[in-house]
C-alpha cells in the first residue's frame, strides 16, 4: 500500500479538532507500509499511552521492526487517543485505527498491547472500548482479534489478566515467530480460538491465563495456582535472548513527525544489570547481564543515524558504566559523530573521573546537570537497599564535577524504603548539603558560575514482584507525607539551604501504583469500575483521581490494603508465582534477610550470587569469576 494513496480514518475537519492532529495520521519516515492481500498475520501494536511516549520506547520499535521483516506479517502501531481525540471519537462514533493503514483495529489478527506501568491498565480498556471489543476477553468472538500482553508488568499480570488473551512473558524476539507460525497452522486447518490458544500454552515464555485456576484461602491469600491440562506447564518460564549480537535490531527506526519524549537514535549496548539492588525489578527480570559487541554497536549507530536523520545518539542500557567494552565505544562514536556534529547522551553513568572526562568532550557547549541516584540518604539504608554507593563515591564524583565546570546537580532518593527511621529520612537532607558545601570549598569564588543548585528528588517506594521486598509492606500515604514533610523541614535547617530544591511524588499515585503492582485477578472489575467512571491516563497528574480509585474499592469490595500493608510470610503463595523468571523465590528471600541485617551483597561480575538466572546458560552467567554464593 502506498502511503500517499491511503485514506485518512479521520477527515481534516476532525484533525483540526485536535490538539496535536500528527499523533493520528501515521505516514511517518521509516514506516512500513505493505499490501494487506499479501500478509497472513495482521498485528497491530499498542503502547497504552499517548503517541509522544510510545513513540520513544525502543522495545517497541525492535518489535514492530522484527514484524515487519517477516513477509507473511504486517505491524502497524496504535496508541491511546489523548483526552480530546478521545471524546471526539466517542461523539462521532469512530472506531480506533491504526496509523500505518488507517483500518480499524477490529479487523486485525492480533491485538498486543506492551505493559510498561502499572498506571496505564485502564487506557487497555480505552483501546478495546474505543475498537468496539468486549472488555472481557471471555466475552469476546471468534473473529475479535487475540489480545496479547508483553513487557514488564507481565511478570504479574494477573489484575488484568481476565481481559487479555495471552501473555507474552520475556523477550519477543525469542518467540513470536513461533507464535505466528501456530496462527497460520491453525487459520489452515479450521480457526477455532480456544484450540489455538491451547496450543500456544504449550510455547515457552507464553501464559494463557484463563487456562490456569487460582484458588484462595480463607485469609484471602492465594492458595494455588493450578494448569487446567496437563500438557501445560506449571508455571511459564521467561524467553531470553542468548546472542544479542545475532538478534534482530531496529536500524531504521519510525522517526515522528512530532518531537517523542526521547527524540534520539537509541543504541542499546547490553541488557541485564550485574547490580543487585534490592528494589529494583528491571534488575532482577532481564537477567542475565548480556552485552553487544563493539563493533556491532558501531554498525548500528552508523546505520541509525543514516536512517533516521537524528542529531543525537543515546547509549542504553539498565547502568552504562558496566558495560564491558564502553571506554573502546565511546572513543570510537566521538570521532564518528564530531565528524556528524551528532551530540551522544550518557544516561545511567556512574560519575568518576573517566566518565565525566567523556562528557567534557561530548558536551562541549553547556553544561547540564550531572545525575546521582544515592536511592537513600544514610550508608545504613543504602547497604539495607544493596546500592552499591558509599558516600565518598558521591563526594568524590562531586567534586570532581565541580572542578570540572558543573554547578548543578540532581539526587534521587526513595522514601519509604523497608526498617527505614527518620534519621534516614533526615539523612537526604544533610548529604544534599555536603554536596552543596563541598562546591564552595572546592571552586575558588573568582570561578564561580553563580550559586551551586542541589536538586534532591524522592519518590516513594513500591515493593514489586520478583525483588527482594516483595514481602514487605508499604507505608500508608499519611507516612509517606510525614516523612516527605520530615525531610523538607530537616534541608530548610541545613546551612547551604538556599542552594537545595527538594521536590517529592504523589503519595496516592503511589498507593495505586502498588495495589496493581502486587494485586491478583480479583482487582480486575476495580479497574473496570474506574474506567467506567472516567478513568483514563491515570499515569498523567492532571487526569489521576485518587477518590475514583477509592470509590471503586468500596463499590467493589475490594480491601486494597491487604495488598500493599502487610508483610508477608516467606511461605505465602504470590499471584505471580506461575511466572518463572529464572531467578529463584529462594534468592530473593536470602536478598530479603539480608536486606534485615544490612548485609551487603556482591555484583554479579565479581561473584556469582546464585540467582538462578545461570540456568539460561548465556552472558556474564557463563563468564569465569567467583564461584557461587
Amino acid at each position: 500500500m502506498d502511503k500517499s494513496k491511503r485514506k485518512l480514518a479521520l477527515p481534516h475537519r476532525i484533525l483540526m479538532e485536535a490538539e496535536k492532529p500528527a499523533r493520528y495520521t501515521g505516514g511517518e519516515l521509516n514506516s512500513v507500509m505493505k499490501e494487506a492481500d499479501l500478509v497472513k498475520i495482521r498485528f497491530c501494536f499498542c503502547f497504552p499511552d499517548v503517541y509522544e511516549i510510545g513513540m520513544s520506547h525502543l522495545g517497541m520499535q525492535i518489535l514492530y521492526g522484527l514484524m515487519n521483516s517477516y513477509e507473511d506479517v504486517w505491524c502497524e502501531r496504535v496508541f491511546s487517543p489523548w483526552t480530546d481525540m478521545d471524546a471526539i471519537m466517542r461523539r462521532e462514533k469512530i472506531p480506533l485505527f491504526a496509523l500505518e493503514s488507517q483500518e480499524p483495529v477490529k479487523n486485525f489478527d492480533f491485538l498486543g498491547f506492551t505493559l510498561q506501568y502499572e498506571m496505564c491498565y485502564v487506557n487497555i480498556l480505552q483501546v478495546l472500548q474505543l475498537s468496539g471489543m468486549a472488555l472481557y476477553s471471555r466475552d469476546r468472538g471468534e473473529d475479535d482479534p487475540i489480545v496479547i500482553g508483553g513487557g514488564p508488568c507481565t511478570y504479574n499480570a494477573e489484575p488484568i489478566a481476565d481481559f487479555f488473551d495471552i501473555f507474552y512473558i520475556g523477550e519477543g524476539e525469542v518467540n513470536y515467530r513461533k507464535l505466528f507460525d501456530l496462527y497460520e497452522e491453525h487459520k489452515e486447518k479450521g480457526y477455532r480460538k480456544a484450540d489455538f490458544l491451547h496450543d500456544a500454552a504449550k510455547i515457552e515464555g507464553i501464559y494463557v491465563p484463563a487456562l490456569y485456576d487460582i484458588s484462595y484461602n480463607d485469609d484471602n491469600t492465594v492458595k494455588s495456582i493450578t494448569p487446567g491440562y496437563d500438557d501445560i506447564p506449571a508455571t511459564v518460564r521467561k524467553t531470553v535472548v542468548k546472542d544479542l549480537d545475532g538478534s534482530f535490531y531496529p536500524t531504521a527506526p519510525v522517526v515522528p513527525f512530532i518531537q517523542a519524549t526521547q527524540d534520539r537514535a537509541v543504541l542499546e549496548v547490553m541488557r541485564g544489570c550485574i547490580r543487585g539492588c534490592r528494589f529494583c525489578q528491571a534488575g532482577q527480570i532481564y537477567k542475565p547481564v548480556r552485552a553487544r559487541k563493539v563493533d556491532t554497536l558501531m554498525r548500528y549507530a552508523e546505520e541509525l543515524l543514516n536512517n533516521t536523520g537524528y542529531e543525537e545518539l543515546s547509549l542504553s542500557s539498565l547502568s552504562t558504566s558496566d558495560f564491558p567494552g564502553l571506554k573502546e565505544l565511546l572513543e570510537r562514536l566521538i570521532n564518528m559523530c564530531n565528524e556528524k556534529k551528532i551530540n551522544i547522551s550518557l544516561p545511567s553513568l556512574r560519575i568518576d573521573a573517566f566518565s565525566l572526562d567523556v562528557m567534557n568532550k561530548v558536551q562541549d557547549v553547556k553544561k547540564n546537570s550531572l545525575t546521582f541516584a544515592p536511592e537513600a540518604g544514610s550508608q545504613r539504608m543504602r547497604n539495607v537497599i544493596n546500592k552499591g554507593l558509599t558516600v565518598e563515591n558521591i563526594l568524590n564524583g562531586a567534586e570532581m564535577a565541580f572542578k570540572g565546570g558543573w554547578n548543578k546537580v540532581k539526587l534521587y532518593f526513595m522514601i519509604g524504603l523497608p526498617g527505614e527511621e527518620d534519621e534516614d529520612v533526615a539523612a537526604i537532607a544533610e548529604l544534599s548539603n555536603e554536596v552543596a558545601a563541598l562546591y564552595y570549598d572546592t571552586v575558588p569564588k573568582s570561578e564561580r558560575q553563580g550559586r551551586v543548585t542541589i536538586t534532591a528528588s524522592s519518590s516513594f517506594f513500591v515493593p514489586k514482584p520478583f525483588t527482594a521486598f516483595q514481602w514487605a509492606a508499604m507505608n500508608t500515604p499519611e507516612e509517606f507525607l510525614r516523612k516527605a514533610a520530615h525531610c523538607k523541614t530537616k534541608v530548610r535547617e541545613q546551612l547551604n539551604q538556599k542552594s537545595i530544591v527538594y521536590h517529592y511524588h504523589d503519595a496516592s499515585t503511589t498507593i495505586i501504583e502498588g495495589v496493581l503492582a502486587r494485586g491478583d485477578r480479583r482487582l480486575a472489575p476495580v479497574i473496570e469500575e474506574v474506567y467506567r467512571n472516567g478513568g483514563i491516563f491515570d499515569a498523567w497528574t492532571e487526569t489521576f483521581s485518587y477518590q475514583r480509585w477509592m470509590d471503586a474499592f468500596e463499590s467493589c469490595g475490594v480491601d486494597y490494603g491487604f495488598y500493599i500493608y502487610r508483610e508477608r510470610p516467606e511461605d505465602e503463595v504470590f499471584p505471580w508465582d506461575v511466572i518463572d523468571s529464572g531467578v529463584t523465590k529462594k534468592y530473593l528471600y536470602r536478598e530479603w534477610m539480608n536486606s534485615k541485617a544490612g548485609t551487603v551483597t556482591l555484583n554479579c561480575r565479581d561473584k556469582c550470587v546464585g540467582c538462578g538466572a545461570g540456568s539460561f546458560t548465556c552472558g556474564i552467567c557463563i563468564q569465569p569469576r567467583g564461584g557461587a554464593a
